[in-house]
């Protein structure tokens, strides 16, 4: 199963795909050895090498909430290459794609080919693969080239992705709309 989970900042779409990602867990039979519960995570410590207070103290309420029984694996940039190692009965979070955009726009990666990479990893991959993304197209039109262009390349990714996967949805304040079943 493939599912792509939509909203905007601070919506509670990663507590409800964390939540999905322990369902689908538990229903593979929760056997650490065959069945990992991965957490790939896409948000850098530090920004240009520098600490920043505020997502260090983002990453550790995301880590206090999942608690031990996920591994981490830090992924900024090379997501595709990540899940070609991915086991086939594992439960994987990608948590964000969001993050990952401005990873590949900063890193002045060829972010085409970045994103063909992915799509075809996500497709090939027989894990189950549970991903969030902000939904930036419902806001302002942002004021700077490189936020129009951000907004694009997010949407772009989102559609892509939606039609890829078995299922979308919305979270709007903590609830789900489900716009692919």
């Amino acid at each position: 199963m493939k599912y792509l989970i939509l909203g905007g900042a601070r919506s509670g779409k990663s507590l409800f795909a964390e939540n999905l990602c322990l369902k689908r867990h538990e229903k593979l039979g929760n056997d650490s050895v065959h069945n990992k519960l991965i957490y790939l995570a896409t948000c850098p410590k530090a920004v240009n090498s520098e600490p920043d207070d505020e997502i260090a103290a983002r990453i550790k309420l995301h880590q206090a909430r999942r608690g031990q029984v996920w591994q981490t694996i830090e992924v900024p940039l090379k997501l595709a290459e990540q899940i070609k190692q991915i086991e086939v009965n594992s439960v994987v979070l990608i948590d964000c794609l969001t993050l990952w955009i401005s990873n590949l726009m900063f890193a002045k990666l060829d972010i085409s080919t970045e994103f063909d990479q992915l799509l075809n990893a996500i497709t090939a991959s027989e894990a189950s693969i549970f991903m969030v993304s902000n939904e930036v197209g419902m806001g302002l039109v942002p004021e700077t080239a490189i936020g129009r262009e951000f907004r694009d390349l997010q949407g772009k990714l989102n559609q892509e992705m939606a039609q890829r996967v078995d299922k979308v949805a919305l979270i709007v304040a903590g609830l789900p709309i489900w716009v692919k079943q």
